[in-house]
């Protein structure tokens, strides 16, 4: 367990923020996670990035992340510098890190030397970090960038969707929703994983980054000193799959035989309101089929529809809730 105690200063500084280097960085840590079989929906683009990690030189410099170990300096996957940076932004504040803090968390990380791959860091900082961001810029464009405008607008919906939900309810109904490996009780925020470590958040700022990639590995960053960065599952996971995801044969899913499959996926992604143009991009459906889906719902009494500004959101009634919670047979685990 990671547990953050938070004090109400931190607390009512809550923020979100998108991170294309941390997504960078999560989607390696997926592929180390899983060497043999990537699960759906990160299989098809898994095989494509490791095929690039294979064969193409100017992504060597990324192997670093490979060899970091669970705990690791905070400024190999730094805090985004804004709220919607590109990754052009933060390789460039990448580029800029500084000596002093690389002597700074070095000297906490490792304080019986670091490991020899890191020295150069040390040693000659700027020509270090200026090959790394090389590394992740040619891994970046040959990996990540074809996803990148469904991913970005996957990420735009969540970051969206829960901005107002920090507006409307507050902090702690944000922090207390947020994932099912996130655990809230007010002052410490848990994030539930084998690592355990404690540490104390007062007067910072507290910020939540989702990420496609996460599937479950929730990262915590500490060492800033105005600010904690907790990362987690965002929705929209699915917009990287090749096809559909696969149902085991030993499990008949219940929801999809009462109402069809198409409209049972909607329903499962309605757990969190969306808007149309939401969906379709975090199932990989066309806009047209999934209004069709949400009127059909609709009708049935099981969504509703509100207007939050510009924006239309599609949420459960508490009949829908009752069908996914009594029908859905988890037939396939659920990452939008």
């Amino acid at each position: 367990m990671i547990r953050i105690q938070i004090d109400e200063p931190t607390l009512a500084r809550t923020r979100i923020a998108i991170s294309p280097l941390n997504e960078l960085v999560c989607g390696l840590a997926l592929l180390q996670r899983n060497p043999d079989v990537v699960p759906w929906p990160y299989d098809g683009w898994a095989a494509r990035a490791r095929r690039i990690l294979r064969t193409d030189p100017a992504t060597a410099p990324v192997q670093l992340y490979f060899r970091l170990g669970a705990v690791s300096p905070d400024l190999f996957s730094s805090i985004p510098p804004g709220a919607l940076p590109t990754i052009t932004d933060e390789l460039d504040a990448l580029r800029e890190t500084p000596a002093d803090l690389v002597e700074e968390q070095f000297t906490k990380h490792y304080p019986d030397g670091e490991p020899d791959f890191l020295r150069p860091f040390r040693t000659d900082p700027v020509a270090a970090f200026d090959r790394l961001a090389d590394g992740l810029a040619a891994y970046w464009d040959a990996a990540l960038a074809p996803y990148w405008p469904t991913m970005r607008a996957a990420l735009d919906e969540e970051v969206l969707l829960r901005a107002r939900a920090l507006a409307a309810d507050g902090p702690d109904a944000l922090l207390s929703r947020l994932h099912e490996r996130i655990r809230w009780e007010r002052p410490v925020l848990t994030l539930v994983k084998p690592l355990e470590h404690a540490m104390e958040a007062v007067n910072q700022r507290l910020l939540l980054v989702p990420l496609i990639f996460s599937r479950g590995a929730l990262m915590c960053s500490g060492d800033h000193p105005e600010v904690v960065m907790v990362t987690y599952q965002s929705r929209g996971a699915a917009v990287l799959a090749d096809g559909p995801a696969p149902v085991p044969a030993d499990r008949a899913d219940r929801l999809a035989v009462l109402i069809g499959r198409g409209r049972a996926t909607v329903l499962r992604a309605l757990t969190t309101p969306a808007t149309t143009t939401g969906l379709a991009t975090a199932l990989g459906l066309a806009p047209s089929t999934v209004s069709e889906h949400l009127a059909a719902l609709q009708a049935a009494g099981v969504v509703h529809r509100r207007r939050a500004g510009r924006r239309v959101l599609y949420g459960l009634e508490p009949t829908g809730t009752a069908l996914v919670t009594l029908l859905d047979s988890g037939a396939a685990e659920s990452v939008s």
